[in-house]
This record gives C-alpha cells, structure tokens and sequence, in this order.
C-alpha cells in the first residue's frame, strides 16, 4: 500500500484527530467524543487558561475524566489509544485548534466549558503584504508547547498525542477573517503568500514536535489537514488555492490525513484522490458513499455522524443510517464526536451497540 491507515481518534477533553491504526479494526468502528461542557457538568472541570496551560493540572482533570467515561461506560473503548486505555494521553487536544493562529500572533480565548477560540484579531493589508512564515524555534507560543512537552517527558516517560496543526484554509481564515475569501478574487497573489506563510510553519511546526516526541520514544509521520471550511470554497478554488498545500503536506509527511468535518464531499472529492498517501478521510453521510469508496479503496474512511442526530433521531432511524453507511462506504469509522450534555448515556450505548451488531454481519 504504501501508507499507513490513520483512524479517527478523540482523546478525553479534545476535539477529534487522528492517529495510526493497530490491530484488525472493526468493520463500523465507532469513535465516541465529549464536547468539554459534558465534562464540566459532570465533573467541574474548569477547561479554561490553566487547563491548557499547566499540564499537571490538566493530567489531574484527565485522571477524572477516564474514571467518569469508565463509571458510566463499562467495557468501553472511548478516548483510548489502545485496548487496555493504559496510555495517558497529555498532549491531544492542547490548545484546541488555535495553535497555528496563536503563532502568527492571534490570541486565544479559554472558555471554562469549551475548546479554545481564536480571538477575532486579523491581519490588516499592510501585514498581509510583508507577512513571513514562523519559525517555531523561536517563536514564543511555541516555547510554551516545547515546556510542556519537556514537563510530559519528565513525568510520563514518552509524550504521546497530536497537537491539531488544523488546514491550510482554516488556518489562514483565523489568522485574516473572512476576508480571506475575498482575498482569493481581489488579490490571488497576496493571498497565496499568506497560505505559503502558513503552509510552511505547519509544516516546520509539525516535524520539530514529532522531533522531540521521537526523542521521548513515541514516534509517528503523519499529518492530519482539517478542511472544516472547504465548503466555502468552489472545486475550482479549492483546487487552484488549497490543494497545492494539501499535496505538499502529504508529499512531506509519510501519511495524510483528511478531515472533510459532516459536509458533502462531493465537489473534492475527485481533487482529493489526487493527493498521494490518504491513510484517512472522512465525509458527512450527505456525501456520494460508493463513489468514495471506489476512489479511496485503501484508505480508512470515517462518516461524521452529528451530535444533533444522535440526539434527536429516532434509534430506529439511527439504525438506518449505519445500515447504508456499512453497505455503501464500510468498512469505516463512524464518529459520533462533540456529544453534548443532556445526550442520555442510554442513547451513546445503543449507537455504540448498532455499530458492534452491523459489524457483526461483515466480519
């Protein structure tokens, strides 16, 4: 095959990533995740500046978190790196999707219930026209995750998880606002500096992390690219503006991730087999299944099942929905991320026990 298959992974108090496959997967493997409020009603954790800030504390909040998902699940395999759930995981998660951002100079907000936000503090023209890409190595935020690796080192033995590097395009809209997209049809070439800028302190970020992790003993090389906006963007912009970086990225790195986030993936998803080494990728069930499928055969797919569904429909409806997933686009993940309270605990067992019987009948 060439590359490795990645599977979708959503570590306690984060947002969902990716990680390397291990062992024989299950043919609807679901990928259960918690939006940090469900932890906070639950438990009081305070997600905010310290949490993402002083990794003792977070370690503390985690510990609590494990034991609460394994009260209220028993024999569950949710934000567990390997069977057992032995591993602690301190690094997925910190600073939610912002990091990038925050290197470029774009505060960040820390909710006490939520991830991280960006603040809206956008690049004018005039920095837009001088702009530079980041060295991590001397850039402040960056100092700040190194101290915390350095700490997990001290303390864990090998600093396991994945910071969420996010997309070119996402990357670039927090770092400019809106405007970026209007950016692209007034001034192309201002704007493709600004993704180069970006692309590259991804990519330099990325590989001097994955550096010092390997240095711990815990070692991978791959990238995840999170296209949640690429719905704001024609085919046709996306493949003159952002595909370019995309490929890049997986020429760099010895596997790629995709992140489609629920939305139809139809209009990419010819652009997006053109990028080599797809170890993942995933798409809302809105998507052509069989089409992806035919255009990604050894690739590990994953379909975004919303929180508002799993909510709100009927489980015979849910039922429904994983049957023609597994006829059209299995053998796949099914992630069922960004849970919120009030979600019955009832309901997440059942999602999870359709996944296991559907399996049962291909495997």
């Amino acid at each position: 095959m060439g590359f490795e298959q990645l599977v979708s992974y959503i570590a306690l108090g984060a947002p969902a990533t990716r990680r390397p496959s291990s062992g024989s997967l299950q043919f609807l493997r679901p990928e259960i995740g918690f939006t940090p409020n469900w932890y906070h009603k639950s438990l009081g954790i305070d997600f905010g500046h310290k949490y993402h800030n002083n990794p003792a504390y977070r370690r503390e909040a985690i510990l609590k978190m494990r034991e609460e998902i394994d009260n209220r699940f028993p024999g569950n395999r949710i934000a567990k790196m390997d069977d057992k759930g032995e591993t602690l995981d301190l690094l997925t998660g910190l600073h939610g999707a912002c990091s990038i951002a925050s290197m470029f100079g774009v505060p960040i907000r820390y909710p006490f219930d939520n991830w991280p936000v960006s603040e809206h503090v956008h690049l004018s023209d005039d920095e837009m026209i001088s702009l530079q890409p980041v060295n991590p190595e001397n850039n402040s935020f960056f100092q700040t995750i190194i101290d915390q690796v350095e700490w997990i080192s001290q303390h864990e033995g090998q600093v396991i998880g994945f910071i969420n590097w996010q997309g070119v395009l996402n990357n670039a809209q927090r770092i400019r606002g809106q405007q970026i997209f209007l950016d692209m049809l007034i001034d192309p070439a201002m704007t493709q500096n600004l993704l180069e800028c970006v692309c590259i302190t991804m990519i330099d970020s990325a590989k001097l992390l994955q550096k010092l992790q390997k240095e711990s003993g815990f070692s991978y090389s791959f990238f995840t690219v999170s296209n949640c906006l690429v719905n704001m963007l024609s085919a046709e912009l996306y493949e003159e503006f952002i595909l370019p970086f995309d490929q890049r990225i997986a020429s760099t790195f010895d596997t790629i991730g995709i992140h489609n986030c629920a939305w139809n993936a139809n209009p990419y998803l010819a652009n997006y087999a053109s990028i080599p080494k797809v170890g993942y990728i995933d798409m809302g069930k809105d998507s052509d299944m069989s089409k992806a499928r035919e255009l990604f055969p050894e690739t590990r797919r994953a379909i975004m099942f919303t929180p508002m569904d799993l909510a709100n429909k009927p489980i015979s409806d849910i039922q429904n929905d994983l049957e023609y997933v597994a006829l059209n686009y299995g053998p796949c993940d099914i992630v069922a991320a960004d849970i919120e309270a009030g979600t019955p605990d009832s309901k997440v067992q059942d999602f999870i026990s359709l996944c296991n019987q559907i399996s049962a009948k291909y495997q």
